[in-house]
């Protein structure tokens, strides 16, 4: 117990000061260095507490350690929060759930279970387009902020993508330029000629989002690192796919605490999942910067060896592209393409039309690999923006964030949005996508709305194709000009907020090259095979595609069973 001698309103007092300046310290600086919050967390209710030991004792017993660390820690809480509550917080004027305000781990609780892009929509529907959903950050739905916070404006303006943006940007765009990509085209054949094979040779239902995981790794290790994994061939045998969907999900939520994520990092085999598969990739990269390159790989451009004057980058630069080429680059297509059959499968009529459309310029015998046919392929386009616009495969994306020593607040767009430094700022794709404002019946799969877009195909055709969408003559317009007006004036259409791959000089930089796989393997598919449900029908339910899809950063899709039918 305290000694009666003390004075412990003055020690109170003197924790209570310092847990005050060690919240200040934490709030300006967000320091991510363990020693630091070793030292501000632990250092000062220990000092305190050997003023209010026992009389005689040589070390404070537990109870006065008890009392002296209760006290400073929970100072240090309630003035954290009491700050992030109240008027002086930068972000006060920003409407958002009360507890969203007080902690993140009110928005790890809410979205632990993968729906974080419908919990967000439900936020925006409630508060509107700028919504406070953590203690420094905001969520955006705002087609016309996209620009000013994702494009070259925001970049301008030091509205950095956290660990990510920008240094190696330029070696990647030299190994996914136009001229790149042609080069990987003997590539993409070989692989997608044996998924068509492999796929051929399998009876019954198929899980075809498992081969096509398998065919995206496969081609990625091969354009990536000149060759290494033949899943297609021996399957999954070293757990890839269950690290990368486990390491997301672990990858997402440390995300949004990253200090625990700091604490974890310094207990072995806390990552679990998450490091084991940081770890294949750089074992992979490794070899690969060993063996050196024997075609123009990926890595023959991120590792400068397309300028012979370049020095190399540093290995722990090139340690990082490994790892992010092959999760994201085959995670995020092999989920486009996932969603794309599932989206046919569940509405026929458009896959009628779509098979229509190859058998039209991929006959019988017609490389499916040869690209020139893609430009005039509209309805594929149609189907597959439609498919991102529903499932995208980064559902929320990454935030920008104005730095922490930023000299002041950033002022963006013509709304004039306030962001102090510090703060994050999401502008999640899902959310805008699935705006009725944006898209008439965001959350109903119609192709042909794009075509209408683009002047292709006249509004009353293209409702015609989907009776259920359609709504009934309006009792005024007694004439057909004037009902076509009611239908021009229903239609939503604002192709600035597709927003799939990002935006602006920090999106995905291989958006032409997944574009590119996921033509050509969903016309190598329906050239070659006629794809229905299987017999259960119970098991293979409409809804529960979406229902199971999930945003860990990037999106965990359930399976997709079929059954493929040979067309010849």
């Amino acid at each position: 117990m305290l000694s009666p001698s003390s004075d412990s309103a003055a020690v109170v007092a003197a924790l209570s000061i310092s847990a005050l300046l060690a919240h200040q310290i934490f709030r300006k600086y967000e320091t991510s260095s363990l020693p630091v919050h070793a030292f501000l967390l632990l250092v000062p209710p220990a000092i305190a507490s050997h003023h209010v030991k026992s009389a005689g004792a040589g070390w404070p017993t537990i109870s006065e350690l008890v009392f002296c660390y209760t006290t400073y820690l929970g100072v240090l809480a309630v003035s954290v929060v009491l700050y992030r509550l109240s008027p002086f917080h930068p972000l006060h004027q920003y409407p958002g759930p009360i507890w969203c305000r007080t902690s993140m781990l009110w928005h790890v609780m809410q979205t632990i279970n993968g729906k974080q892009m419908e919990y967000l929509r439900s936020l925006h529907d409630t508060y509107g387009d700028v919504v406070r959903v953590g203690p420094n950050h905001l969520s955006v739905r705002d087609p016309s902020l996209i620009g000013p916070i994702l494009g070259p404006a925001g970049i301008s303006k030091c509205l950095q993508v956290p660990l990510v943006y920008p240094p190696r940007r330029r070696a990647w765009n030299r190994g996914l330029a136009p001229s790149a990509l042609k080069g990987y085209d003997h590539i993409m054949s070989n692989r997608v000629h044996q998924l068509v094979e492999v796929l051929g040779q399998q009876e019954g239902a198929v899980v075809l989002g498992k081969w096509i995981n398998y065919f995206a790794y496969d081609f990625m290790s091969d354009m990536v690192f000149g060759g290494g994994s033949e899943q297609m061939r021996d399957g999954d045998k070293g757990d890839i796919w269950a690290m990368v969907d486990k390491g997301a999900e672990i990858g997402f939520h440390l995300g949004q605490i990253p200090w625990l994520g700091i604490y974890l990092g310094y207990i072995p085999g806390a990552g679990g999942p998450l490091n084991l598969l940081l770890e294949h990739g750089r074992q992979q990269t490794k070899k690969r910067i060993a063996r050196g390159s024997s075609t123009r790989d990926l890595f023959y451009y991120l590792n400068n060896e397309d300028l012979p004057g370049e020095a190399p980058p540093p290995e722990r630069h090139l340690l990082d592209d490994g790892v992010l080429a092959m999760v994201a680059g085959s995670d995020t297509t092999s989920s486009a393409i996932t969603s794309v059959f599932h989206c046919l499968l569940a509405h026929p009529p458009a896959y009628a039309a779509l098979q229509d459309e190859v058998d039209r310029f991929y006959p019988r015998g017609e490389d499916v690999c040869d690209v020139t046919h893609h430009r005039e392929m509209r309805y594929l386009t149609a189907v597959i923006n439609e498919t991102l616009r529903l499932f995208p495969p980064a559902p929320t994306s990454s935030p920008r964030q104005v730095p922490h020593d930023a000299p002041a607040p950033v002022v963006v767009g013509a709304r004039s949005l306030v962001l102090a430094p510090g703060t994050h700022v999401y502008v999640p794709p899902y959310v805008l996508h699935r705006d009725a404002r944006n898209f008439v019946f965001p959350d109903a799969f119609w192709p042909e709305r794009w075509l209408v877009a683009a002047g292709r195909m006249p509004l009353a055709l293209a409702r015609a194709r989907a009776p259920s969408l359609s709504l009934p003559r309006p009792s005024g317009s007694t004439s057909t000009a004037m009902y076509a007006a009611d239908l021009e004036a229903e239609f939503a259409h604002d192709e600035r907020a597709s927003v799939p791959f990002s935006h602006g000089p920090a999106n995905c930089v291989g958006r032409a090259l997944a574009m590119r796989q996921m033509r050509v393997v969903v016309c190598a598919v329906l050239q070659r095979f006629r794809a229905v449900r299987p017999g259960d029908e119970e098991r293979w339910e409409v809804g529960r595609y979406e229902r199971e899809f999930r945003d860990y950063l990037v999106a965990n899709r359930p399976e997709l069973g079929v059954v493929l039918e040979k067309r010849w």
